[in-house]
């Protein structure tokens, strides 16, 4: 299994259209045979702040995921939105419910 949480800060008049495509992607990832569970949390003291807790099954999910028409979108779409360059961690749970 693997969790990324990628965080992402946006530029404010972006917050709409950022929401968009964020949740068609959101949308159409939850499909994919190998996502376990994809989140998408807004900040509490920040609006144009985001991440992302991403779980797939294994790395031929996440590869997978990177190909899909959606993935493609909405990542060709982020960087017109974007504040700053989007930050990305990768986990392997020890303990995962």
């Amino acid at each position: 299994m693997i969790v990324n949480i990628v965080s992402i800060t946006i530029k404010p008049e972006f917050r709409e259209q950022f929401e968009a495509v964020t949740l068609h992607n959101h949308e159409n990832t939850r499909r994919e045979p190998g996502n376990i569970r994809f989140d998408v949390l807004a900040d509490s003291s920040d609006p144009n702040k985001f991440v992302l807790y991403e779980v797939f099954a294994d790395s031929y999910a996440v590869e997978h995921h990177k190909t899909t028409e959606h993935y493609k979108r909405w990542a060709s779409e982020m960087e017109q939105y974007m504040a700053a360059p989007r930050g990305k961690q990768s986990f392997e749970p020890l303990a995962f419910n």
